[in-house]
């Protein structure tokens, strides 16, 4: 049998009656963190961008854009929702996936549910096997892809979206190997565009990409079964001949699920997942020796691992979505304020004086591996030094949400959602949807949950997209 082959006979077996409940229960938290994330990212330019250079045409299908009360196809659904899923950075993501899991998925899963009117039970089971795909695949090609420049959101995520749809839509095991095995040439995405709108739409392009793929392969498309390890197929040309770790997709699989251990990373600050250290010790410090005065501080030294740093040196952002990636721009903003909001990454919020005076002393370096280990990767140092020579510095060693074995307590993440939610849709609306959320597994049509994101009043949300 071919990888694809062996990946789509486990992922057919996968039912709500054969997964460990923990899955399931984090499978929705995945599904409520996302929907959050996308509501409050539906007004912001590049999902509005998107629709209009597609040419999306409202209330032409049956699945629902985000922010409006229109429906489009399917396809478009998934990535007009799937742009606004990531579009701010706010959304999980999955460790050995190396990239942003659930925005990945949930767009794709609820345009399809929607339209194939599944229950919620059935979009729980299709994200626990998208996951665990996405994941272990993750772990064939890494490190090696992601320090090649590939973003893996889209680069692997493509499989993990498939798989989910595949078992969303009750495919075969030969037609969820096709699914997996047409996604194969839909993998695109590269770390070049992080900090711009493109990074959002890797996101999009994956979730429309791997539910066309599921689409097609239903409908009885062809594609070569060896894709994977072909001389010219996936691995080969991603990572290279001898970069790549095909055994690794199955040595491990389920056991346990992905999912599980070591879990979805979920964030509590709308920024890029390798500043979150960072921040989280700039915090410590406003906690345990603030609040500070910027006059006060003439240096603010920031360690990260220099995989991170790669893509998150930005001393001097122009825009609220390079400030997403600048740690400099991340540990100075908590420095500042004591917290880091959505609102922190308006243009306005970059270009207040005080945020310029201080960004200009804030330095980033890449950290000595043997100071942090074990965790070195995640790991972050600041160190605060003062006009009259003293010196603070607080070390996290991984961010609160990284792993299922540091969570986030449930009502923060509620409060999250809630909190995204409220820009969209009216308080009452809010809080019947996060109650609904917590027992999605008893929705009997994703269809019916989907008129309670309706916009009917349409504000800016609306204007923006349509």
């Amino acid at each position: 049998m071919t990888l694809a082959q062996d990946m789509a006979e486990r992922i057919v077996t996968m039912r709500a009656d054969n997964l460990p409940q923990a899955a399931l229960d984090w499978s929705k938290v995945g599904v409520m963190d996302t929907l959050g994330v996308t509501l409050a990212g539906v007004a912001e330019d590049a999902p509005s961008k998107v629709a209009e250079v597609i040419g999306v045409q409202m209330n032409g299908g049956n699945a629902l854009v985000l922010g409006t009360a229109s429906r489009t196809s399917a396809l478009d659904a998934a990535l007009i929702n799937g742009v606004a899923a990531h579009v701010l950075d706010y959304d999980n993501g999955g460790a050995n996936m190396n990239g942003h899991a659930s925005a990945i998925m949930v767009p794709a899963l609820l345009a399809a549910a929607e339209a194939f009117n599944c229950s919620g039970m059935d979009v729980l089971v299709a994200h626990t096997a998208g996951f665990e795909t996405g994941s272990q695949l993750g772990r064939a090609v890494h490190p090696e892809h992601y320090e090649s420049g590939w973003h893996p959101t889209s680069t692997v995520g493509i499989f993990a979206v498939a798989a989910a749809c595949s078992r969303l839509l009750n495919l075969t095991a030969e037609q969820t190997a096709t699914a997996l095995a047409i996604s194969t040439s839909l993998a695109a995405g590269t770390k070049a565009n992080f900090g711009t709108m493109v990074k959002s739409l890797h996101v999009g392009q994956c979730a429309r990409g791997g539910l066309m793929a599921a689409l097609l392969a239903r409908k009885g498309y062809t594609a070569n079964a060896d894709a994977f390890a072909h001389k010219q197929g996936y691995f080969n040309l991603f990572n290279g001949a001898g970069k790549f770790h095909a055994e690794k997709v199955l040595d491990t699989w389920g056991a346990p699920l992905d999912i599980v251990e070591p879990g979805a990373a979920f964030k509590l600050y709308p920024c890029c997942y390798s500043t979150h250290a960072a921040v989280e010790a700039a915090l410590n410090l406003v906690r345990e020796h603030g609040p500070f005065k910027p006059g006060d501080i003439t240096r603010v030294d920031s360690y990260t691992a220099p995989q991170r740093l790669a893509h998150t040196d930005r001393p001097q952002p122009k825009t609220g979505l390079e400030a997403k990636f600048s740690v400099q721009y991340c540990v100075g903003r908590a420095l500042l304020d004591g917290r880091v909001l959505l609102g922190h990454f308006s243009e306005q919020a970059l270009r207040e004086a005080a945020m310029q005076d201080l960004l200009a002393r804030v330095h980033a370096t890449p950290h000595l591996d043997g100071q942090f280990e074990p965790g070195r990767l995640m790991a972050a140092e600041v160190k605060v030094t003062f006009k009259d020579g003293r010196s603070v510095a607080s070390r996290v060693m991984q961010p609160l949400g990284r792993t299922a074995a540091n969570p986030i307590p449930p009502e923060r993440l509620t409060a999250k959602f809630e909190d995204c939610a409220a820009g969209v849709l009216p308080a009452a609306q809010v809080k019947e949807l996060s109650q609904t959320l917590a027992r999605f597994e008893s929705v009997a049509s994703v269809r019916d949950f989907m008129r309670m994101l309706e916009v009917p009043a349409a504000p800016h949300a609306q204007r923006r997209i349509a």
